[in-house]
């Protein structure tokens, strides 16, 4: 995949998607989200095709968009990566938001990342454990 290319369009710097196959605005979040797909696809290899970005679910009947879903070979949701900007410190507010997409995805894990800083965590039984290791 091409990663990382970039454009200039009215002042404004766009980065392209491979995974979305568009220009975007490279906001300080995007540029961790486009890290962050380039690690899962090219480092851990999984398959792009089992990766969806701005994934749309609903929370207490209200629209979200979860910034990273990876999928099973099956099309059942695995895993929710909430990307902030490196600037935003990983606490429990950034978890809490996972867990309120969890509750409308119910997926196996929850992966929070600034970038420089990266959490994961299996849920199981309703119970939330921090692994030491990236579980895909």
């Amino acid at each position: 995949m091409n990663w990382f290319k970039t454009q200039i369009i009215d002042n404004k710097t766009l980065v392209f998607d491979p995974l979305r196959r568009q220009w975007v605005a490279l906001t300080p979040e995007e540029q961790v989200r486009q890290k962050t797909l380039h690690f899962l696809v090219e480092t851990r290899k999984l398959p792009a095709g089992l990766i969806t970005v701005e994934y749309s679910i609903k929370v207490n009947n209200l629209p979200k968009r979860a910034d990273i879903v990876v999928f099973n070979n099956l099309g059942v949701p695995q895993m929710i990566v909430e990307c902030k900007a490196e600037s935003v410190p990983i606490t429990e507010k950034v978890l809490d938001q996972a867990i309120r997409y969890y509750s409308g995805l119910k997926v196996k894990y929850l992966t929070l990342t600034n970038g420089k800083t990266m959490f994961c965590y299996k849920v199981e039984d309703g119970k939330i454990e921090i692994l030491t290791e990236f579980p895909l």
